[in-house]
């Protein structure tokens, strides 16, 4: 019995580092997002800036990292390219009941202790979120993009540190 425990507790604490599904490798400490850039035609100017805050509030909340911009063991650059309004349920005549937003980012995830672990070429990462014909783009863009950048947040997140 006691050699079962032994074994087990060997199994939790070697290899990588595991908590809420996620998977670090203990060698990795350290991490950096350097502000993402926006060059996509009408997409908010500070949207680059606000989405990497989140980013880096995601990773400090849910890892075990702490950020260092000098020598990261890991870090995440990466731009916003699209950023589309596009007519979506079209309605007799010439009308249209819903607008999409999309966004659509390029992100490069480096992982400077074990080159493998990282990308090996940026990934796109795309999400939409609807809305009504009657609403304004600006009076609903802030709620919109708060709604599109969870959801990219969350897929960014899983696909470097969940392997996904």
């Amino acid at each position: 019995m006691r050699l079962l425990f032994l074994f087990t507790l060997g199994l939790l604490f070697s290899g990588c580092y595991t908590f809420k599904g996620i998977s670090i490798d203990p060698s990795v400490n350290t991490f950096a997002v350097r502000n993402f850039e926006v060059t996509a035609d009408n997409a908010p100017p500070i949207f680059g800036l606000d989405f990497s805050e989140r980013l880096r509030d995601k990773i400090r909340s849910e890892t075990r990292l702490t950020q260092n911009t000098e020598d990261p063991d890991v870090e995440f650059t990466g731009r916003i390219e699209g950023y589309n309004v596009v007519p979506v349920a079209p309605k007799p005549g010439e009308f249209v009941a819903l607008n999409r937003l999309e966004v659509r980012m390029r992100i490069a995830y480096k992982n400077n202790r074990d080159e493998k672990k990282g990308w090996s070429a940026e990934r796109s990462f795309s999400h939409f979120a609807e809305f009504s014909n009657t609403t304004d783009l600006l009076t609903a863009q802030d709620g919109l993009l708060r709604q599109i950048g969870d959801q990219l947040l969350e897929d960014i997140f899983n696909a470097a540190f969940n392997d996904w």
